[in-house]
């Protein structure tokens, strides 16, 4: 057979990504032959080695010839949880069947290491040229500071930093300013926690926070929050916009140069600037990305300019105006509340606040045009909430410091110290403005003047820049925000009536027509022309988002959602129920009528999609909801008579353990329950050999025994036995009759057969059987042992009352304790659609198992793991025996079981074979020499490498029906998982997807 072209591996050896150290074992041999050259006169594990069956390839892989495939990046790139994911893996029938002659459909594979991170993937054998085209222009992207931090920094300091913060000061006094300060940092924090955590929870692309929520927790809360998110960032744009409006219109006002009157002056203006602004939008996200960097310049230098001003001692215009520089009496006078007008209250300021905090989505909302959202967006919106607290804490502080309340604002007002009749602070300094203060006519002070920051400056005019800079950048970074959340929504086709916003436009995909009706909400909001007006209706929306954001976090967290596991390390659900309470609170606080309005749009838009239900499947944490409630019930069923009105549906890792009486195989029922508890469903096993008749009665008998010690053993799971005339029967019936519709095992996990070289040879064949059985039906297979055995049945005494199981002493294993710092070594060898992969992983979740770390060894190159053990050589470890004896303990092992034909032809065997058909035959050792050498191979490198873990998982070896003798295949078996001192479990998926990195 003619050698395939193949492309070289590549020969990164490991890397290390958070708990999972992902490295490589033995793969290729040397001399650069790829996963698909065979060795001269080797068949690729079958009969007919060129022809092969569906879509699987015929690849040398581990040194031998195999149908097996390493893991492959590609494979994971989808969502559903099963199918033709991995389209270049081979079916569960071609690895343990007789391969069926295809030579259409002979593939092989293409490698890119740049997607598949070093593991071959699967295309056709020739691809044709195409003819040359125009290279597409690459999406701008952003890194965390670009692209999140300094776009949440703009949005945050908005307009309420320059013009109302001074106010709020004044009005509420430093103490209460800063527990405002607190309280919405507070929820914008815990919001941007959650966020974070729901930006590492998978693969995340366009669409900001409506993608973020959606793809992680469904549709119902993705949906509602999406719609209500883009809202507010719309009314928001009219928000800074009218505080851009406004400075100008002071100035205007100033020079006696008004357009027409104050307010329509601010509608003006606002009309005007919003239209430049989305012109700029239009324009793309690169010069949008430009005028946002040059507005932090701006800012950063309007801020250290104020500063400045606050040390330089204050001239007689200014004192006019009420500033004194620092003083520990003003600070004293401003540090307590001096409520006015119809603002004047806790709870009216907090409102008028709290959007400057509401920025902290800026970087999320831009989620596509990110280089790695899961990093930038935690990164950068963090720091941003911390340097914006902090200037916002410096701001009151020190603007608290130097100004008083009232001023007037006239030369003339300078008194003599100690003058008759001045009343105020400022008499202390040489000023009356006793008379404004009493009539409340002050135009200047902390209460009466907002641009305040503007006088206390070194420079006046660079903090009207530095206004223009914050009420511009905000409301750009809200112009872009949220015609991109709604392109995302309008696209999934979520709600009727909206897809018509979805399409986008150039090599960004801009919605140019979400940028449209954006811009027609702001100009309706702008029209308003009061800034104290919009601010409340801001914050409640964004309450309300921030709200939900939280809740959908907790609530999936609490029902174990099969597609929340997110990676960032300080999220905590009670954090995000407390954040989600505190604001339904305040919204409630702020303005009870708007907060019903706004739950009330909330829980329509939940309805509507509960109600239509969309033709999308993104895990929801509602799913999982029903789920979680549908599997405490069901467990809570076996204490009650069944009723027909149970139901529940179906999930992943399903697992049928054949633990025979509960109570026998204590390790492997708490090695299960560990990784199904509270997430799927867990059947124990046993079947009854003999008579019926005589076996129901014992059936019945126990039963309520076994369950009641589940019960105490505190295992959710079901009990189930079968009578039968056989152990391979029995199981039979178990695999097909278990579960109840789709809660049906899809895993069978039994024990391994330590005594099989001592058992009746048809013992040997059920119990190998039993594994073909399990393939033939389409399950996985995990195969555990353990170096002292499972069955202590002949360790405990014999209960004389069969009924008493639930009172008997409980045997304690190693899965209830903790595992300390150790290890969990994965061993993945061979892509079976990731359960080899999937179940360490669940066990690792849990609390016992957490600071174990996990490390993950798949396929590598031979010539380059020899020339790693060259480069740096190590002793043995103690006990570790030579290669050579091992293959000699290897060749006692399957000794007793050869059948010593002196490779006879097929009759002369068959005909020695008769009264002994499991024997193996002299061809059959030959044969499979190349794959028994790899299990003696693979046993050394687990007693190097993984000696002192806590759990060895690897992918379990598949041995051909038909072509692979029981014997031999046990010896696999023993010899790959011989002398080890941590429980080791055999996996083997069922060749379909049970993992995936992306998030929808």
């Amino acid at each position: 057979m003619a050698e395939l072209p193949i492309p070289e591996l590549p020969t990164t050896l490991s890397r290390c990504s958070g708990r999972f150290t992902i490295s490589t074992l033995l793969g290729m041999d040397e001399g650069g032959r790829g996963p698909c050259a065979p060795s001269e006169g080797a068949g690729c594990d079958s009969t007919h080695p060129s022809h092969l069956s569906g879509s699987t390839l015929c690849a040398r892989t581990f040194g031998y010839n195999t149908v097996d495939v390493v893991p492959a990046y590609e494979h994971y790139a989808n969502t559903k949880a099963g199918g033709d994911g991995g389209k270049g893996r081979p079916s569960l029938a071609d690895l343990h069947s007789i391969l069926k002659p295809d030579p259409s459909r002979l593939r092989v594979p293409v490698l890119d290491p740049q997607r598949s991170n070093g593991l071959p993937d699967t295309g056709p054998e020739e691809v044709p040229e195409e003819p040359a085209a125009t290279p597409v222009p690459e999406p701008v992207r952003f890194g965390w500071v670009k692209g999140v931090m300094i776009r949440c920094m703009l949005n945050i300091w908005g307009v309420i930093l320059y013009l109302r913060l001074p106010w709020i000061t004044a009005q509420a006094g430093i103490a209460l300013t800063w527990l405002i300060i607190l309280m919405s940092v507070t929820v914008t924090t815990i919001t941007g926690l959650s966020i974070s955590a729901i930006s590492t929870n998978g693969k995340v692309k366009s669409g900001g926070t409506y993608f973020l929520i959606s793809r992680s927790l469904g549709p119902e809360l993705g949906g509602s929050i999406g719609l209500i998110f883009a809202f507010a960032n719309a009314v928001a744009v009219a928000m800074h916009t009218v505080g851009f409006a406004e400075t100008v219109r002071d100035l205007l006002q100033e020079h006696n140069s008004l357009i027409v009157d104050p307010t329509n002056d601010i509608r003006i203006i606002g009309v005007v600037t919003v239209t430049v602004l989305l012109g700029i939008s239009l324009a793309g996200m690169e010069w949008e990305a430009k005028a946002q960097i040059l507005f932090f310049l701006v800012i950063l230098v309007s801020f250290i300019n104020y500063l400045v001003g606050t040390v330089i001692p204050a001239t007689a215009e200014k004192q006019s105006k009420g500033f004194f520089s620092y003083r520990a009496d003003i600070f004293a006078q401003n540090f307590v509340p001096n409520w006015r007008g119809p603002d004047g209250s806790f709870f009216g300021l907090f409102s008028i606040f709290f959007p400057s905090a509401t920025g902290i989505l800026a970087g999320a909302n831009i989620s596509g045009d990110l280089k790695d959202p899961a990093v930038a967006i935690p990164k950068g919106t963090l720091m941003a909430i911390f340097w914006t607290t902090v200037s916002y804490l410096v701001l009151s502080a020190t603007i608290g410091a130097c100004v008083v309340r009232d001023a007037s604002g006239s030369l003339n007002d300078s008194v003599a110290l100690g003058s008759p009749g001045c009343e105020g602070l400022a008499c202390g300094f040489g000023w009356n403005f006793t008379a404004c203060a009493q009539q409340q006519s002050c135009r200047y002070g902390l209460s009466n003047y907002y641009q305040t920051m503007s006088m206390v400056s070194g420079f006046g005019p660079l903090i009207t820049a530095g206004i223009f800079g914050a009420t511009l950048s905000s409301a750009l970074a809200c112009l872009v925000s949220a015609p991109k959340v709604f392109q995302c929504l309008c696209r999934d086709q979520l709600y009727p009536l909206i897809g018509f916003f979805g399409k986008g436009y150039g090599k960004n995909s801009e919605p140019i027509r979400g940028y449209m009706l954006t811009y027609f909400i702001a100009v309706g909001f702008i029209l308003i022309a009061e800034l104290n007006a919009i601010a409340p209706i801001i914050s409640n929306f964004f309450l309300c988002s921030y709200a939900l954001i939280n809740f959908s976090c907790f609530h999936a967290s609490i029902t174990n959602s099969p597609g929340w596991r997110p990676s960032f390390r300080y999220y905590s659900k009670w954090a995000a129920l407390f954040g989600a309470t505190v604001s339904v609170v305040i919204m409630f606080l702020l303005t009870w009528w708007a907060a019903l309005i706004a739950f009330g749009i909330v829980i329509f838009l939940l309805g509507y999609v509960l109600y239509k239900k969309p033709d999308v499947n993104w895990g929801s944490s509602m799913q999982a909801s029903s789920y979680n409630m549908a599997l405490n019930y069901s467990v809570g069923l076996s204490e009650v008579d069944e009723h027909i009105k149970n139901y529940r549906q179906g999930q992943l890792c399903v697992c049928l353990v054949l633990t025979g009486p509960p109570n026998f195989r204590p390790a492997l029922v708490d090695f299960v329950g560990t990784f199904t508890k509270n997430l799927s469903l867990m059947l124990c096993g046993n079947v009854l050999i003999g008579p019926r008749k005589q076996k129901m009665p014992e059936s019945r008998l126990t039963a309520d025994g076994h369950t009641k010690w589940l019960l105490k053993r505190k295992i959710k799971a079901f009990y189930t036995d079968v009578v039968a005339e056989d152990l391979r029967s029995g199981v039979q019936m178990l695999i097909q009759a278990a579960g109840l519709g789709k809660m049906r095992p899809n895993i069978l996990v039994l024990g391994y057969k330590r005594n099989w070289r001592t058992v009746s040879p048809q013992s040997l064949e059920d119990y190998v059987g039993i594994l073909h059985d399990a393939f033939d039906f389409k399950y996985g297979v995990c195969l555990m042992r353990m170096k002292e055995g499972l069955n202590i049945s002949r360790v405990m005494q014999a209960h004389a009352d069969l009924t008493a199981l639930a009172d008997e002493q409980q045997a304690s294993t190693i899965f209830q304790s903790e595992q300390g710092k150790k290890t969990i070594d994965i061993y993945w060898l061979f892509d079976d659609g990731g359960l080899t992969l999937l179940i360490p992983y669940l066990l690792g979740r849990k609390k016992r198992w957490g600071k174990c770390k996990i490390r993950v060894f798949v396929g590598g190159q031979i010539n380059r793991m020899d020339e790693e053990r060259k480069a740096s050589p190590k002793p043995p470890f103690p006990g570790t025996i030579c290669f050579s004896c091992s293959i000699k303990r290897f060749d006692d092992l399957i000794a007793p079981f050869r059948l010593n034909d002196g490779f006879k032809d097929e009759a002369a065997v068959n005909e020695l074979r008769q009264g002994c058909p499991w024997k193996i035959s002299d061809e059959e050792i030959d044969k499979n020499r190349a794959k028994s050498l790899r299990q003696v191979r693979l046993n050394e490198i687990l007693l190097d490498y993984s000696r002192d873990a806590a759990l060895i998982a690897m992918t379990l070896p598949i041995g051909r029906k038909g072509r692979c003798p029981s014997p031999l295949y046990m010896a696999w078996l023993e010899t790959l998982s011989q002398d080890l001192r941590p429980p080791i479990i055999l996996t083997r998926g069922n060749q379909e997807n049970v993992l995936t990195f992306y998030c929808q």
